[in-house]
């Protein structure tokens, strides 16, 4: 065969791009299961982070006081969950009406952590809630973002603002009224803490995200 040809060119490159095309997607599948154990592992973390347990070495040590559950919408009551640990909570609870919650002891107290998740200023932005036992009390948070702006909604992601949250109240008259009002204009400090200074649209996206997210609790959290 002619290797200067047009011919030659397209059928060598042809069969590179074949090749290329097989060696990554071999490489993809054997390093699937590594990678989904990071993101299990990850997402453990960031549980443990809204139960101010941090800088974690021993993920699956602290993991043996934490229960993954699932919440009955209709009751609110709670069944462990026997299947695999996920990660994906937005797509449980939307696409399969499966409400993931983590009942935890610390200190000898049982605390419960939500998953919430919503949408900043420029992409995804999720987190936990932990609350005390008595199902109102915030104990901790956890909040993370895809791509927010540095210095501004990636604030959410910060020890000062999450801290904000601390012993704030969740419901109000049955109603979750936890959130994050604009800068310097909360009303209800019981409830609300203060936005992020020129990060207005993701201190909305995180108020929408608490009271979407934790509205889909309320019979959890009012039963008593």
């Amino acid at each position: 065969m002619n290797t200067n040809s047009n011919s030659y060119t397209i059928i060598y490159a042809s069969v590179m791009v074949i090749i290329v095309a097989f060696l990554l997607a071999f490489v993809s599948s054997s390093l699937r299961s590594t990678q989904d154990k990071n993101v299990q592992l990850d997402t453990k973390k960031q549980i443990l982070a809204a139960l101010n347990i941090k800088d974690v070495k021993d993920v699956d040590a602290e993991w043996k006081n934490v229960k993954d559950m699932l919440m009955n919408p209709e009751t609110g009551e709670l069944t462990e969950n026997t299947g695999d640990f996920v990660t994906g909570y937005e797509k449980e609870a939307k696409e399969n009406k499966r409400f993931h919650l983590f009942e935890c002891t610390v200190d000898g107290q049982t605390k419960y952590v939500i998953p919430v998740y919503g949408v900043g200023l420029w992409g995804a932005i999720w987190g936990y809630v932990a609350l005390n036992d008595d199902k109102d009390t915030v104990y901790g948070t956890y909040f993370s973002h895809a791509s927010e702006t540095p210095g501004l909604g990636a604030e959410i992601a910060t020890e000062h603002f999450q801290k904000e949250f601390v012993g704030k109240k969740t419901l109000e008259d049955g109603t979750v009224a936890l959130g994050v009002e604009k800068n310097g204009k909360v009303e209800k400090p019981e409830y609300q803490v203060d936005g992020i200074s020129g990060g207005t649209i993701t201190s909305k996206g995180v108020d929408a995200m608490l009271k979407d997210c934790l509205g889909e609790y309320v019979k959890f959290l009012t039963n008593k």
